[in-house]
């Protein structure tokens, strides 16, 4: 044989030895992994205890391991895990409301003599950049609500964060819908109450005007929590955020305050009684009325005129409905939750 091709043979049968020698466990290609997908209700477990309405108008009554890109799924800030629920000015909303939202809808009905508790633990990201300064529900976003399931179906608590464009610091309210005595419920009509910063009846002075910003607020990605307490018939109130005041306030479900034309308050004068909302409220308010709990964004602004209402039509921009444009522009609503509640009312803790 040629003396050059045993040599070289010689050399790659070397080679092949010395190979297997460097490499005695050759790796093996591993399999592609997939990342985890975390649901809203590997962070909040009571899913299975709600149904959800999102922005487009899409339903679902199973949460368990369900996520939607669009309105509602998780993050993670660099420390935990978020719950977020995002929604457009305009979109597909309940047939009793003209606003979007990306909301839960409490499973079980309660009434306001067993009670109930939901808390929440969270930080608004944006409303919307969009809308006439002298509408109330302008720039707002509804976290939390009790809703009445018969009746007039109003809602005898609703928890709002606002912020005005101009301003870093927003406000921090809750409003309590009069249950309308008699069965025309055209004249019911809030009451606001502030937490921290202004109540709902703080208003600009023309459609591009502010109030001067809120010394107390809440910022955007500032956390505040609550709770909602319902026990006996007394609804309990508490907020909480880091650096501000903690909040206490109650609310009696079972008999009113506004029985009479005489008991409005000057807030209610203000706004509602000018758009002819100025009804009264039954004797004993919600009492024996099946009610659940919400919890989300409910955006409050929307694309109405409003020369309609100057209480609730904030003439924001919407893009026709395309949802894809109100997000590239500002107007719409996010909120991200890390902690949630809910369960039975407890007597409140008297401290």
């Amino acid at each position: 044989m040629n003396t050059n091709i045993i040599k070289l043979l010689s050399i790659i049968a070397l080679a092949i030895i010395l190979n297997s020698c460097f490499n005695p466990n050759p790796e093996k290609p591993q399999p592609e992994t997939k990342l985890k997908i975390v649901y809203p209700s590997d962070v909040i477990p009571f899913m299975d205890k709600f149904k959800i309405l999102l922005g487009d108008g899409t339903k679902s009554n199973d949460l368990v391991n369900y996520e939607n890109k669009d309105f509602f799924y998780t993050s993670n800030d660099g420390k935990t895990d978020w719950v977020i629920y995002k929604t457009p000015n305009s979109g597909v909303t309940s047939k009793t409301s003209s606003n979007t939202r990306t909301e839960l809808h409490q499973q079980k009905q309660w009434i306001p003599e067993t009670g109930g508790k939901l808390t929440g633990t969270l930080k608004v990201m944006h409303v919307s950049t969009s809308g006439d300064a002298r509408v109330a529900a302008s720039y707002s976003t509804v976290v939390g609500q009790i809703h009445s399931g018969e009746g007039h179906k109003n809602e005898p608590l609703k928890i709002y964060y606002k912020k005005f464009p101009a301003h870093t610091k927003g406000s921090v309210f809750w409003n309590y819908e009069i249950n309308t005595a008699g069965d025309d419920n055209a004249g019911r009509w809030d009451f606001s109450k502030a937490v921290w910063g202004y109540d709902f009846s703080t208003v600009g002075t023309s459609p591009t005007s502010y109030p001067e910003e809120p010394k107390n607020g809440i910022e955007f990605g500032e956390e505040f929590s609550y709770e909602v307490n319902v026990h006996q018939g007394i609804m309990y109130l508490t907020f909480t955020s880091e650096g501000h005041e903690t909040k206490k306030f109650t609310k009696n479900l079972l008999a009113t305050d506004f029985a009479t034309a005489s008991d409005l308050p000057q807030q209610v004068k203000k706004l509602f009684v000018p758009i002819g909302q100025d009804g009264v409220e039954r004797k004993n308010a919600y009492a024996g009325e099946k009610q659940y709990f919400k919890q989300g964004a409910y955006n409050q602004t929307n694309g109405k005129d409003p020369a309609k209402n100057m209480v609730w039509c904030t003439g924001a921009d919407t893009y026709d409905g395309d949802i894809a444009k109100q997000y590239a522009n500002g107007d719409y609503t996010e909120v991200w939750f890390r902690e949630a509640t809910v369960g039975e009312g407890t007597l409140p803790n008297k401290n």
